[in-house]
């Protein structure tokens, strides 16, 4: 396989389940072998799809029509604000309380419509995986997974303009690295990039909203939209496991970096002051002044310490990573600024958002079987008894 400029494509294969073809390559999926070996790896999460199938244009699901007024509500945490721990916007927005509650909504409308265009994203790579992957589990799979990331674009948008009329700008960090994964011809590239990291930090700014927001329907929204990640969240470790014991040290390496380089531009993206400074000017506030007051806490050890809860959502891409083994040595002090690798030992491998969603699987299971939440704690209990 080669790039469009004639390149080859150094795709990192260590198990035939990701073994993959050119995109335009239709040919290499009309041969009969294909089929005579399809795999059986993602049949579990295949399956479980019915389990979890919501429709965002069904008010039996979910309804995005009520009264609530995003702009003068105070439904979002100081502490997931990063600019209200500056002094210079805190003072700025003393006497203004209507703007500070004003304000603190637009960059809720910033987080959802940056959720939004990372939904795009998974789309469009999981709707690509399609046309390279040969083998006919793992392609159902990805079908399935396009399918569902289709209703999460849906729903986010239909939350973003239930709250604020249209969404905001992708970013172009998050824009460009967005691109550059859906483009990418590498498997290992998409899988990494998207279904590890993306889906990772979606998983986490969900269950940060679930847990912190005061707004109902984007409890419920992100409630349902879990459900579906955790399986997409599956598809990335069932890769981890087949591919990274397998790798040589220069293999690693490159693994390694193309994970460090998407965790460090999502990071910069979704936190950093720079990719906010319309919201800024909209509100009359000097976009310079606010980077100096970022600078300005980055040496105040006590307001860093309480910055990093508003950034937490990223300890679960670090989770992400050092539970597939791609994190070494090597690379662990960039993380160690975010995370501790020690409470991740402790913890073991259950991630963030795991229980939010097994809840909402039983509420649909309610709906799409019209199974009572009684009988389905009979269903786990005698469940956990045959095991």
């Amino acid at each position: 396989m080669a790039d469009s400029a004639g390149a080859p494509i150094r795709q990192i294969t260590k198990d035939e389940v990701y073994d993959a073809v050119s995109p335009t390559d239709f040919g290499a999926m009309l041969e009969i072998d294909r089929h005579l070996n399809r795999s059986s790896a993602f049949d579990k999460i295949i399956s479980a799809t019915h389990d979890h199938f919501w429709d965002p244009l069904d008010k039996k699901y979910i309804d995005f029509e009520d009264d609530f007024k995003a702009d003068e509500t105070d439904f979002i945490p100081d502490i997931l604000v990063p600019a209200l721990q500056t002094d210079y916007v805190t003072n700025f927005f003393a006497d203004k309380p209507a703007e500070r509650i004003r304000f603190k909504s637009q960059v809720g409308r910033w987080v959802m419509s940056s959720i939004l265009h990372g939904e795009q994203g998974a789309l469009n790579l999981s709707a690509s995986l399609c046309h390279v992957l040969r083998d006919p589990g793992a392609q159902e799979y990805a079908a399935n997974q396009t399918r569902e990331e289709g209703r999460h674009v849906t729903a986010f948008a239909k939350y973003i303009i239930a709250r604020w009329g249209t969404p905001l700008p992708c970013g172009t960090v998050l824009a460009e690295l967005l691109k550059e994964i859906v483009h990418a011809p590498e498997v290992y590239k998409k899988i990494i990039g998207m279904q590890m990291l993306v889906e990772g930090l979606a998983m986490g700014a969900f269950a940060t909203i679930f847990k912190e927001w005061d707004d109902p329907l984007a409890k419920k929204l992100t409630q349902l939209v879990m459900t579906d990640e955790a399986f997409h969240h599956k598809f990335g470790k069932i890769w981890a496991d087949r591919t990274i014991p397998k790798l040589s040290k220069e293999e690693h390496e490159i693994v390694e970096n193309w994970a460090a380089h998407c965790f460090q531009t999502l990071l910069f993206n979704l936190v950093a002051p720079h990719q906010m400074t319309a919201i800024y000017s909209d509100f009359g506030l000097d976009p310079d002044k606010v980077m100096q007051g970022f600078q300005e806490v980055a040496t105040d050890e006590a307001r860093r310490e309480h910055m990093k809860e508003s950034a937490n959502i990223f300890r679960v891409l670090v989770k992400t990573l050092w539970n597939a083994g791609i994190i070494t040595e090597r690379t662990k002090s960039f993380y160690a600024t975010y995370v501790s690798f020690e409470e991740f030992e402790a913890e073991g491998t259950d991630m963030v958002g795991d229980a939010i969603a097994e809840d909402g699987i039983a509420y649909l299971k309610t709906i799409n079987f019209g199974i009572n939440s009684a009988a389905l704690t009979d269903i786990k209990a005698a469940a956990i008894a045959a095991e």
